[in-house]
């Protein structure tokens, strides 16, 4: 039965393929004009729709994956991706050999579960993602599924060889776009909410340069949404618009790690350490790891708080670790147990997110990283 649905599936496919071909080359033929952009538009989310199904086939239906999901362990994951043979496989051995203990997952469908890193009392957990790159957006492989765990991570490393990074990058980039992943992108500003009728109404409070309201309607008919209230608060493109139509993407910080900096000279380090998000290291000679761990904890933005249990001295050992944006005294004890935030009568905090040492907060109180908190109950 596998076989024939994966027959089936190959078949669409292959005929989503030929869409999504046929579109791009329109899209290129296409020059960009006031005359077109209703119909560029039109193009544009057609395309999504069409990648959106090669993600998740329509008609459920099809055997179940076989258990590929990764248990997610720590308090942070990041996703390595990158072509065979950049170095991928030493840089993991090294970071997780030298700052942990690795544990030996047996894992039959994803190679590696390298192992979790100990950094700033953080457990950090590091995840080779195989055959990422080779068509995986069009349902190659393995490739879907090695992309649902990709969404989940923090955090992703794109391993780039120095001496052939730009046009690796470019398809890296292409296959994570492709699957909703925007990397180093803050969600577009813009609110989308359907309604009954009136049909479709565009608020601008910005010059828009990209968007009219006759390319917003090609886009919105597309997706057969024939009433909505838009405001766009930024300068969106059409494809951030699509974005925030379809609703399911995931913006996810990205470090760039170009590999194999003892085959280059000093000037040329000097230009690579200019690019933004870039991390030049030499897996195999383990050069300059220390940044590449401090850029890490930069990227991740995690906070850690320390507990402090009445009458004893804080414990610095075990931090617990909150994301940036959810560092509430709230989410701390959430974090901790579900059942506190019901006896919860107030926290004292020292550190730098209070004005005196130490003060009564609620739990609205927002924390900052390295703060010791007691929780009080109520009796």
């Amino acid at each position: 039965k596998a076989s024939t649905w994966e027959f089936r599936f190959h078949n669409a496919a292959m005929s989503i393929l030929q869409k999504i071909e046929d579109i791009e080359a329109e899209m290129a033929r296409t020059q960009k004009n006031k005359a077109t952009s209703y119909h560029l538009g039109q193009l544009k989310a057609k395309l999504a729709k069409l990648r959106r199904e090669l993600i998740t086939p329509k008609g459920g239906g099809g055997p179940a994956g076989e258990g590929f999901d990764v248990a997610k362990t720590g308090d942070a994951r990041i996703g390595f991706v990158g072509f065979p043979s950049v170095g991928k496989s030493t840089l993991l051995t090294n970071l997780a050999g030298v700052y942990s203990e690795v544990a030996a997952y047996e894992f039959t469908t994803l190679t590696t579960v390298p192992g979790v890193i100990q950094y700033k009392g953080a457990k950090i957990q590091l995840l080779d993602l195989p055959g990422i790159i080779e068509g995986a957006k069009d349902g190659k492989g393995r490739g879907r599924q090695v992309i649902a765990v990709a969404r989940t991570c923090n955090l992703i490393f794109i391993v780039l060889d120095v001496l052939k990074p730009l046009h690796h990058k470019q398809i890296i980039e292409r296959e994570l776009e492709g699957f909703g992943i925007r990397l180093n992108r803050k969600p577009p500003n813009v609110t989308f909410r359907r309604k009954e009728k009136g049909g479709i109404n565009l608020t601008t409070t910005v010059t828009t340069t990209h968007l009219d309201l006759d390319t917003v309607k090609a886009i919105t008919s597309e997706y057969r949404i024939h009433n909505a209230d838009i405001v766009l608060r930024e300068d969106v493109t059409e494809d951030e618009l699509i974005d925030v139509i379809e609703g399911n993407r995931i913006y996810v910080p990205a470090l760039y790690l170009l590999n194999k900096i003892d085959q280059i000279s000093i000037e040329e380090l000097d230009i690579i350490y200019k690019i933004p998000h870039c991390v030049p290291i030499s897996a195999h000679h383990k050069w300059n790891y220390d940044d590449l761990l401090a850029k890490m904890w930069d990227y991740l933005s995690l906070i850690r708080i320390y507990t402090k249990p009445k009458g004893q001295l804080p414990d610095y050992e075990s931090p617990v670790v909150l994301k940036d944006g959810h560092s509430s005294v709230e989410d701390f004890c959430n974090r901790l147990h579900r059942s506190i935030i019901g006896e919860f009568k107030y926290a004292l905090v020292w550190g730098t997110s209070v004005k005196h040492q130490p003060q009564k907060v609620g739990r609205e109180h927002i924390l900052n990283d390295e703060d010791v908190v007691q929780i009080i109950k109520k009796i």
